[in-house]
């Protein structure tokens, strides 16, 4: 495979919209690093992959936005048998969103009680949700963890939510093996995550569409 086709090619309209799409992609992920860090400061369980990052970080000593990057580096390594095309967007999330969480949890203080805590993770979800429109109607290619999933659907054969369950599921047990925290906001997260980007994602793309063709028409 030559080199280059391993890379996702960027198209856009014109300069101004290439460089408008970059800044909403870092937005993008910047706010997705803060809506981690605010669901962890929550302190009511977080999201499978974070109950792995939080597991790993107790059990070696590292960060939580260290361990962060290094999940997502050894999960851009899996995509290499899987053939799949790496973006700029991809390479960014990989590196930029467990500085930004890290960022966040050294502002954030943890909250006095639950009664704080848990609108804390719901605010950090809803922001997730959010972020996660921005950065992918930018179109820079998938995140790490969304590319390992849809390579897994495209060279298996199988269903979206099987692989996607089967992935969480793993990741899950291994994080909970190593004393990752899952709690209630580990089930609001699987059961709210989904309706949520469903609402954020298509405002985004439709947003950056039009905002696209009349850029072009300049």
């Amino acid at each position: 495979m030559h080199l280059r086709s391993l890379f996702l090619p960027i198209a856009a309209t014109s300069r101004r919209d290439l460089a408008e799409r970059l800044g909403q992609l870092l937005v993008g992920l910047f706010l997705y690093g803060v809506a981690l860090g605010l669901m962890v400061r929550g302190g009511i369980g977080v999201a499978p992959w974070d109950v792995l990052a939080l597991g790993v970080s107790g059990s070696t000593g590292l960060g939580y936005g260290l361990v962060t990057v290094l999940v997502s580096i050894l999960v851009l390594i899996l995509w290499i048998p899987l053939r799949q095309r790496v973006g700029l967007g991809t390479l960014l999330n990989a590196l930029l969103i467990g500085p930004s969480a890290d960022l966040t949890l050294a502002l954030v203080p943890a909250p006095p009680s639950v009664w704080i805590g848990a609108p804390m993770f719901v605010a950090g979800l809803v922001l997730l949700a959010f972020a996660t429109g921005l950065y992918i109607a930018a179109d820079f290619g998938p995140g790490p963890r969304d590319g390992l999933m849809t390579g897994l659907v495209r060279r298996t054969g199988w269903r979206v939510w099987i692989v996607r369950t089967l992935i969480e599921g793993s990741v899950l047990l291994v994080g909970l093996l190593l004393g990752g925290p899952v709690g209630v906001g580990t089930v609001l997260f699987a059961f709210g995550v989904g309706p949520l980007v469903g609402l954020f994602l298509p405002w985004c793309t439709r947003l950056r569409e039009v905002r696209s063709r009349q850029l072009a028409a300049l």
